[in-house]
Order: structure tokens, then sequence, then C-alpha cells
């Protein structure tokens, strides 16, 4: 923890006589690489952005060289930790009166002297500008608000899939996460500062305002003051939440003593906003005259973007700005205003990151040189705080000791991610079967599962680094970071967007990442690979042996058993610790006899006496026995039948499952010994891609650009898509517009008692699309 200095009372305005402690590995993290700035001040927040490098280690796996007889008893291959530089974008929030503070923290925290210019925009940006000069021996340099705001929008909408929400009071789940339509144009921006300005987006680079209005956020901040002589713009949130609108509004029913039938108008309408308070002899409350102001603006501006919408005919309509920032009485008022103008025709939709968008606009403008949107860029769910979780009402302890800090990182991911070709329709895809945020049962099973696999996390972390000696030491770091999320989403399951099971896992490897163990699977994996590739040969000849049918049978269940093979999985990795020798014909006892629980082998094998599919992309799963005795077997038959086949593998490591760079040299080791896929390899019929995701789980709209091009050119007619995360966490239901197959044995007892069936039951899920029949 690193003192930051005192608030001088004089200059910033604000009597705080106490040190404020910034912990720099928590909020400013990074600065000694910090390559370019931005700033956002607003009316009470100040938004900055920071591009810095980070240095962390990854695996990489380097084949050996087998040619000599000397090599011959050598390992499959060496795994090398190297240290890898990353780009990573930082944006950091926090209240003007810690402005001096934060300052001359960046200032004596910042090594790097390259940066000249720190790019600014929003209101503050002028009255600060000689501070900022001052403190940190920059130029400030002013962008456009508007530009800056649009350009932050589009880049959070592509890069954030979780971005966009409805917000519901009073539901299960008050958030509803939209999935990004991959064309996010155009849509309309409401943004609510002091006034209105709505704004038409038709693309990156074209946007028009096409109207505004000079009542709002400023009107109910300088209204609301004069009202309750109430100066602070929070306070008169939470005023307006305890209040009751109908003691100072004039209803429908006022007027008439009910509804107003025939104009369909209910009788809890406002007929006239503070109509009672011309009439009524009395005094009225704080609290009572807030929530009718709020009203008053809400509706008067919900009203505003329904005709700009309908004018326009536009359906996606973005609210934000100073007016919303998060508060749930402001995003009940407007969705409740909108649902009344449009009858429910248009959904008000509010961005989980909005209070960003300037300063990630302003940093863009700064970054165009580098060609940011020429990259995917993730969020980093180790170091960005959750919607909503860092809210002055929520911990007035940390409020009084450091401020409200509100975080949000994302990394440059190495390739740039698109929509697998083959969904049937990309805007209605969602990758997960289950969302924990709806689900309050599997919601806390899950979150219980997590934590109790933390220990087994923490060993095998620390088990990978033999020969560190402060493994230990990280790995306890990673416990108590990974931990404190896991509550966080206990008590705000959405503060990341959907959560599911998916998010849980990827959270965890992003914190393991942070802490420096790039692949805690690594071992495990290369002692897998090796003892399975023993047994290949003899694999394939036992399938050579048996009749055309039997074959089909014993491939299937060998990809089954295979699949069984996940140190993912609670109840198989407790067998596989007991009992390192469990094989592959135990795995195959193990499953279930059909009928399995999903069972379209039938069909499948109808297909099969068909004509041949002309390509299969197949999304592999796990190490060792999974993708040797159980995957290649059936891409050899896919190959000997005259299909060409594409096997998509991760592109980083998440688990014991199969990298990108494993499955070369797996790959390389197989056709030295079987000529079927030695000759599909040298002919082009056997591509190895990567997926361009580092996840247990599958999102088939973020997947490498590279893989949609090759699935595009070889015509691919068949998806196979294998494993409980990529098939079952999801996927489960998506629809693709060609043949597909999905695969995985339920390896969780409580997943598969949801599912009506038992531990090691089956899944085979073959699908035809409507129209596609052979």
């Amino acid at each position: 923890m690193a003192e930051c200095g005192r608030v001088d009372s004089n200059t910033s305005g604000h009597t705080m006589d106490k040190s404020i402690t910034l912990p720099p590995d928590e909020i400013f993290r990074n600065l000694e690489n910090a390559k370019r700035f931005a700033i956002d001040i607003g009316g009470s927040l100040t938004k900055l952005a920071y591009y810095s490098t980070v240095q962390h280690k990854v695996a990489k796996v380097r084949s050996f060289d087998h040619s000599t007889k000397e090599a011959a008893s050598d390992k499959l291959y060496e795994i090398a930790v190297q240290e890898e530089v990353t780009a990573r974008l930082h944006f950091i929030k926090f209240e003007n009166a810690y402005i001096e503070t934060c300052l001359d923290f960046i200032k004596d925290h910042l090594v790097n002297t390259e940066t000249k210019v720190i790019k600014a925009t929003g209101g503050g940006a002028h009255k600060f500008k000689e501070l900022i000069e001052r403190k940190l021996g920059l130029k400030v340099d002013k962008e456009d608000e508007m530009t800056c705001l649009i350009k932050g929008c589009n880049f959070v909408l592509k890069n954030i899939p979780h971005e966009a929400f409805v917000y519901a009071r009073h539901a299960d789940s008050e958030f509803r996460f939209q999935t990004t339509n991959p064309d996010i144009f155009p849509y309309l921006l409401v943004n609510i500062g002091s006034g209105v300005s709505i704004v038409k987006v038709e693309s990156e680079d074209k946007f028009e305002r096409i109207g505004g209005s000079s009542i709002g956020g400023g009107t109910f901040w300088g209204l609301g003051a004069l009202l309750t002589k109430t100066k602070r713009f929070d306070e008169l949130l939470q005023l307006a939440s305890k209040g009751q609108h109908s003691s100072v509004d004039m209803l429908v029913k006022d007027i008439y003593g009910g509804s107003y039938a025939c104009l369909g108008l209910t009788g809890d309408l406002i007929a006239s906003s503070f109509g009672k308070s011309a009439t009524a002899d009395k005094e009225f409350s704080k609290e009572d005259m807030a929530k009718s102001l709020l009203h008053m603006i809400s509706n008067d501006i919900g009203q505003l973007a329904c005709l700009y919408a309908k004018l326009h005919n536009l359906s996606r309509v973005y609210f934000g700005g100073f007016f919303i920032r998060g508060h749930p009485v402001t995003m009940h008022t407007i969705t409740y205003s909108i649902n009344f103008f449009t009858k429910g025709e248009v959904q008000a939709l509010f961005l989980r990151h909005e209070g960003y968008l300037g300063a990630i606009g302003a940093f863009l403008k700064g970054a165009e040189e580098d060609n940011p949107n020429q990259y995917s860029w993730g969020e980093n769910y180790a170091g960005s705080s959750g919607l909503m979780s860092v809210s002055p009402d929520m911990n007035p302890m940390q409020r009084a000791r450091s401020g409200t800090f509100d975080m949000l990182e994302m990394d440059r991911l190495e390739r740039q991610l698109v929509n697998l070709p083959l969904l049937q329709d990309a805007s209605s895809y969602i990758p997960d079967t289950v969302d924990l945020t709806e689900d309050a049962q599997a919601r806390e099973y899950w979150l219980y599962c997590f934590e109790e696999a933390l220990d087994g996390v923490v060993k095998r972390a620390v088990a990978s680094q033999p020969d560190i000696p402060e493994a230990a030491e990280r790995a306890e770091k990673f416990r108590q970071k990974y931990r404190h999320k896991l509550q966080t989403l206990r008590h705000q399951p959405f503060a990341y967007g959907s959560l599911t099971v998916r998010s849980l896992l990827d959270t965890r490897e992003h914190c393991l990442n942070e802490f420096n163990f790039p692949d805690p699977y690594s071992k495990i994996k290369e002692r897998e690979n090796d003892v399975a590739l023993k047994y290949y040969q003899k694999a394939v000849k036992s399938l050579d042996e048996l009749s055309w049918e039997d074959r089909q049978f014993a491939i299937v269940k060998g990809v089954l058993a295979g699949n069984v093979f996940d140190w993912g999985a609670k109840a198989v990795s407790e067998v596989l610790e007991s009992n390192p020798e469990f094989g592959f014909e135990e795995a195959k006892r193990r499953l279930e006899e059909r009928p399995w629980l999903v069972d379209s082998f039938d069909q499948w094998l109808e297909r099969l006496k068909g004509p041949p599919h002309r390509c299969a992309l197949f999304f592999v799963d796990n190490s060792g026995v999974d993708i040797i005795l159980g995957v290649m077997p059936f891409v050899r038959e896919l190959l000997s039948r005259g299909t060409e086949v594409v096997l998509a593998s991760n592109s980083g490591p998440a688990l014991n499952d199969v990298t990108n760079s494993e499955l070369q040299i797996l790959t390389e080791r197989i056709a030295a010994m079987d000529p079927v896929i030695k000759s599909a390899l040298r002919e082009d019929r056997l591509t190895l891609v990567q997926s361009g995701s580092s996840s247990p789980c599958l999102d088939l709209s973020r997947l490498d650009k590279v893989l949609a091009m090759v699935v595009r050119e070889r015509q691919t007619d068949l998806v196979i898509i294998e494993g409980m995360g990529r098939a079952i966490h999801t996927n489960y239901y998506a629809m693709l517009s060609c043949e597909s197959l999905k695969m995985a044995v339920i390896k969780n007892s409580w997943l598969a008692d949801r599912l009506g069936g038992k531990l090691f039951s089956v899944v085979f899920k073959y699908e035809v699309p409507a129209g596609k029949a052979h």
C-alpha cells in the first residue's frame, strides 16, 4: 500500500484533512509502463485512461528433434516459460475531489518520459487544464466531447459481449444483458448530461446530432436544489428513491376518479407533474418533490427519445451520461417512460461501462497511429471492478479511506475475433446454456463449486512451478483475488454481465495469468500425451478389424470415453489423482449404456451411409487420451471417407485442454505412425487452426478471423463440438446453418441430475437444420 499524499483543502475546495491511500497494484496498475494518457473530466467524476505494456509469463511448447536414434527416448516436447509483452488498456474512475492527489501519484510513479501530450475531453478539461499541465508536465490536447463519446460507445459495443443491458426493477434479475448484434449500427445514443443530446450513429465515423433538449440532468439538479435545498446530485437521487410522486403529481384518477378508458389512460398515470402543489395548502416532503421531479424529467426525455427513434426508424436506443451513471432509480424511470411511449416496441438500453465512453474515445483519438481498431480487445476480469460493485452507498468505510475508485481493464488480443460464418442467426446467438444471473439455485451451486475447487487449483498452480520458491506466495495471492471475485458475484451476480459457468472459468484463468501461472496443467498434459501416443497404433488397429457399422459405434464410444479424461471435472480429477493408471478401457466401461441421455446415434449412422461431407470443422477439447485415442481415430475415419477436416483448438492454455501449438506436435507424431494422417496433412486435407480462445468453453461469436476464413473457403458442412465446456455449458442450444454434432460426457453429478441423467451420462446430439435433410 502506498500513501498518496494529502489533499490540500484550499486547492481542491473540499475540506479533507486526511491522506487517501491508493494501493498502486490495485488501482493505478502498470503505471511504470504507461505509454499514452487520456482524461475525461465531468462535473463530479474524472475518468483516466492509459495504455501500458504488461509483461507476463507464457508457456511455450517446442518440439524435440526425433529423427536421431539418441533422441528416441526423449520426451515428446519441452515446455519453456517465456516472458511476453502484451498491450493493456486501463480505465480508472474517481471523484474530482481526488484529482490533485491522483495526479501527484501518477507523476511520482511514472517512469516513462515518452508521453508529451495528454488527450482531454469533458467540461472539466478546461477547468483543470493548468493543474494537469503543471502536475504532469504534459501538454493538454482537448478533443471534441461528442466525437469521443461515440468512439467510446462503438468500441465497447464491439469488444465487450455483455455491454448493453435492459433494466427491470423488482424482477428476479434486474439486469438483463443483451447479446451484441455483430452489426452494431445504426443506433440512437441519448446522452443526458446537463442537457440532452440525441445522436444518430450510422457507422464508425458517421454520426449526427439530430436533436436534444435543455431539460436534462442539470435541470433535475438545479430545480432539485431549489426545491429541497440539497446541493449534492447523489443525495437528490437518494431522496427521490424514498419519495412518493403521487403526493405532488396530479394523476389521471385525481381528475376523472379512475382511468380514462376510451383514451387508454390508466388511473395511476401522471396527468400533471407537480399538479397538486398548485392547489394543496400543505408542505411537501423533500423526498416526494425529488421523486416527482425525477419522473417529470425522465418522462420528458423518454418521450423525446421515442419520437426520434420512430422518426429515424431506429430500434436500438442507448442511454448514457452523467444523469444515468448506473443509478437504479434513474434507469427505472427512463425504462418505464420508454415502455409507455412505445408500447414496449423499443427497449431502453444502458451500458455497463457508460461512465468510461468519453475517456475511451479520447484515448482512441490519441492512439490512431497504433490502429487499435485493427485488433480485438477483451475485458480482463482480474483487473476490472464489476458493475455497481464500487458504489458510494455500499462501503462507506472504504469511501472515507480512499474515495470511490472504479476500474476497467482490457487486453489486446493477438487476433481479430469474428462470428463463425455457420451460425444460423448471429444476432440471436447466445453461447451459454444457463444464465446464472437469472437462476438462483444454479448460481448458488456453481459459486459453491468453484469455491470448493479453489484449494485444488492453488495446489496445482504451485506444483506446476516446482523450482520457483515464491510460487506459493503468488498462488496465495491468486486464491485471495479469485475468492474476492466469487464473493462479489455472490452479492452482485450481474457485476460482469451475465454470470455463467463460462465467465466463472474465464475469471479464474484471468486471475491465474495475473499471478504468472500461465499453464498450471502443462506437466500433466505432457505426461498424458506421452502415454496416450504409445497406445495410438494399437487403438487404430483394433478399430480397423471391426465391421463398418461396429467401427462407427466404437469410434464414437472412443471419443466419449476420451472426453472422460478432464481435470476440470472434480469427479474425474479425484479418480485421476487416486488412480493414475485409470485407463481408456475403464473409461469406456464407465459410460452409460445406450439409449444415452441424448441419443441421435442411429440418425448419425444413417447419415454416414450417405455421401461424405465436404469439410468437417472439429472443436476439440482435452489433451492426452481425449485428443489422441478419442478424436484422432474419428478424424481418420472422416478423412478415409473423403471429408476434409479442420481441427480447431485453443490459442492459449485453459485447464488440460489441448492448445494449437501442442496439437501441431501431437499431429506430427501421429502422422509418423499413421499413413492416413500423414497423407492428409501433406495434401492439405487435414488443417490445424487456432480458435482464438483461451477458455474451456466456446463462444462462436468470438473466433479467430483466420478460422472463419478457412471455414468459408472449405465450404464446411459439418461442425463437431466436443466436451462438457464447449457442448453443454456453451452451445447446447446453438443453431447452425449446417449439420452439427455435439458430443460430451457429463462429469458433474449436479448437472447430470438437472438434465435428467446421472454421472457419466452421454450427450450425443446430431442436428440437421430445417430444409437440409439428406
